[in-house]
C-alpha cells in the first residue's frame, strides 16, 4: 500500500479531483461533497457498485478499472490507504506533479473554516457518528457530515449542510485523525488494533492523547473502557485544563447509562445533570446504548437541549452492514455486520443474541488483515465458540497486504477448543450451502468482516431457498 505523507501542505485551490476507489463508502462520501462544492470529479473503482451509480447520476465521471488514461486532465489526485503503490493513474499523477492526497487530506481541506465533531475509536464510530448527525439533523442544525456507512434513514454516507457544524468518523488506523482541526472529540473505545502502523500498544494510546489534546472545544470520552481511561489520565497530564465529559455504565461518568434492557431494540436511561433521560433505541445490544450515551454527551456538551438531543438520537435506524438485515428466508434471518475485530464481533453476535430467542447463531466470519488474523486468531476462535451456536471462517481478505505464507482461515478454526462447531470452507459457495443446510426456523446467519463478504449473502439467500427443510416429526 501507499504510504501517505501527511507533512506536505494542502494545495490553496483544487481544480478537477480524480478519486482512485471512488466507489468505496468513504471516497464515494468525499467525492459528493466536492461535487456539491462545485469540483469537476472523475473517479474510478474496480467494479460497479451502488456508490459509483449514484456519483454518475450527480455528475462525476467514473471509470471501472484501472488504466493511466483515466486520470485525464486532473489537478489532483485523492487515493485510500488500500491502494496499491503500482496503479497506473497514482504513477501518471505522481510524474505529472499534481497533489497527490490521501482522503484524509481531501477531506482536511474541505472541512477547513468549519466548526468540527471528529469521532474516533477502534469500535463504535461508524454508529456513533450515525446517531450525532441523525439527532443534528432532527435538531435544525443541517450540519456537513462524512460518515463510514450509509445512513439508513437519510440514505447518504455524506452531505454538504449549511449549518457551522461538521461531523466526521476519524480513522486513526493511519494516524490520519491527527490531521484534523478538531473542535469536539468523541473518543468511543481504545482497543489496540492497527499495531502494524503503530508497532507499540503505548503508540496506539499516544495517538488517541495527542488527537484529544488538539479538540478545541471539548473532550467526550468512555469512563468504561481501559484503553480510553489511560488516555483520558494522558490527557489530563498533558492538559488538565481541557473541557472532558466522561460517559458509561461506570459511577464516575459524567453521563451516565444504566437500567439497560436488551430484549429487542435496547432500552435503557442516562443520568445527566442530576435528571434521568429514559431512551429505547431502533438498534439492538448492549454497545449501542454506550454509543448512545457518547452521541449524547456530545450533543450536550454543546449546549443542545438533553431530551431533545435523545429524541433526535432514538431516530437513528441503523447505517449500512452495521447488523444490517438482507432477508428472511424459510424463518431464518440473514444479517451482515462490518465488525472485523474480536470485541466488534463480540458487540454484534451479543446483538443477535437480544434477538434471536430460542433460535440459534450461525456466524460466517471472514478474516481481514494477514497480519491481524495471525495475531489475533485465538482472540476471534474464543469469541465465536462463545456467542455462536455454529461458525464458518472462509479465507482472509488481504486487503492493503500481501498473502502471508501460512496466514489462512484456519489459523482461526484450528483454535476451536470444539472442532464440530466450525467449518473452515475457503469455497464461498460451500459455505453457504453449508449455512443452509445447518439453519433451521428462527435461526440467524450473520456475515462478518469489513472485507467483501457481504458479497457472499446472495449466495446464502439462494442456498436458503434451495435447501429443503428438515421433515418434522409430524409430516413423516
Amino acid at each position: 500500500m501507499i504510504s501517505p505523507d501527511f507533512s506536505q501542505p494542502l494545495p490553496s485551490e483544487l481544480g478537477t479531483v480524480h478519486f482512485v476507489g471512488i466507489g468505496g463508502s468513504g471516497m464515494s462520501g468525499i467525492a459528493r461533497l466536492f461535487l456539491r462544492a462545485g469540483h469537476t470529479v472523475t473517479g474510478s473503482d474496480r467494479s460497479e457498485n451502488h456508490n459509483t451509480e449514484a456519483l454518475r447520476k450527480l455528475g462525476a465521471t467514473v471509470h471501472i478499472g484501472h488504466d493511466a488514461s483515466n486520470l485525464g486532465d486532473a489537478d489532483a489526485l485523492v487515493f485510500t490507504g488500500a491502494l496499491w503503490p503500482d496503479n497506473p493513474e497514482y504513477l501518471l499523477a505522481v510524474e505529472r506533479g499534481i497533489p497527490v492526497l490521501h482522503r484524509s487530506q481531501a477531506l482536511a481541506w474541505l472541512i477547513s473554516g468549519q466548526r468540527l465533531i471528529a469521532v474516533a475509536g477502534a469500535h463504535g464510530k461508524t454508529t456513533s457518528t450515525g446517531m450525532i448527525i441523525t439527532a443534528l439533523l432532527e435538531l435544525g442544525a443541517d450540519p456537513s457530515f462524512v460518515n463510514g456507512g450509509v445512513i439508513q434513514s437519510i440514505g447518504t454516507s455524506a452531505a454538504r449542510g449549511e449549518g457551522e457544524l461538521f461531523v466526521v468518523e476519524a480513522d486513526e488506523s493511519d494516524g490520519s485523525f491527527l490531521l484534523y482541526d478538531t473542535a469536539v472529540a468523541l473518543v468511543t473505545n481504545v482497543d489496540a488494533d492497527h499495531l502494524d502502523h503503530y508497532g507499540s500498544h503505548e503508540a496506539f494510546d499516544e495517538a488517541f492523547v495527542e488527537f484529544t489534546s488538539t479538540a478545541s472545544e471539548l473532550v467526550v470520552i468512555s469512563s468504561d473502557d481501559a484503553g480510553a481511561v489511560r488516555v483520558g489520565a494522558g490527557l489530563r497530564a498533558r492538559d488538565g485544563e481541557k473541557r472532558v465529559l466522561t460517559f458509561g455504565t461506570d459511577d464516575s461518568a459524567d453521563v451516565r447509562v444504566h437500567s439497560i434492557v436488551t430484549d429487542g431494540p435496547v432500552a435503557f436511561t442516562l443520568a445527566w445533570g442530576g435528571v434521568d433521560y429514559a431512551a429505547r433505541l431502533r438498534v439492538p445490544g448492549v454497545h449501542n446504548a454506550l454509543n448512545a450515551a457518547g452521541a449524547f454527551a456530545v450533543l450536550v456538551g454543546l449546549g443542545f437541549d438533553p431530551a431533545g438531543a435523545l429524541s433526535g438520537i432514538e431516530l437513528f435506524g441503523g447505517t449500512e452492514r452495521r447488523f444490517e438485515l438482507h432477508g428472511v428466508v424459510r424463518g431464518v434471518s440473514v444479517y451482515d455486520d462490518y465488525a472485523h475485530h474480536p470485541t466488534e464481533v463480540a458487540a454484534a453476535l451479543s446483538a443477535a443474541r437480544s434477538v434471536v430467542g430460542s433460535g440459534r447463531i450461525i456466524a460466517i466470519h471472514q478474516p481481514h488483515l494477514y497480519s491481524r488474523t495471525k495475531l489475533m486468531a485465538g482472540d476471534f476462535a474464543r469469541v465465536y465458540e462463545q456467542l455462536a451456536d455454529q461458525t464458518i471462517v472462509l479465507d482472509v481478505f488481504g486487503a492493503r497486504e500481501d498473502p502471508v505464507p501460512g496466514v489462512t482461515g484456519a489459523l482461526v478454526s484450528e483454535r476451536f477448543s470444539d472442532a464440530s462447531r466450525v467449518d473452515y470452507l475457503p469455497d464461498w459457495q460451500a459455505a453457504a450451502d453449508r449455512a443452509a443446510e445447518i439453519a433451521r426456523d428462527g435461526d440467524i446467519i450473520m456475515t462478518l468482516s469489513c472485507g467483501d463478504v457481504y458479497r457472499i449473502v446472495p449466495q446464502v439467500l439462494g442456498s436458503l431457498a434451495a435447501e429443503q427443510p428438515a421433515p418434522t416429526a409430524q409430516s413423516r
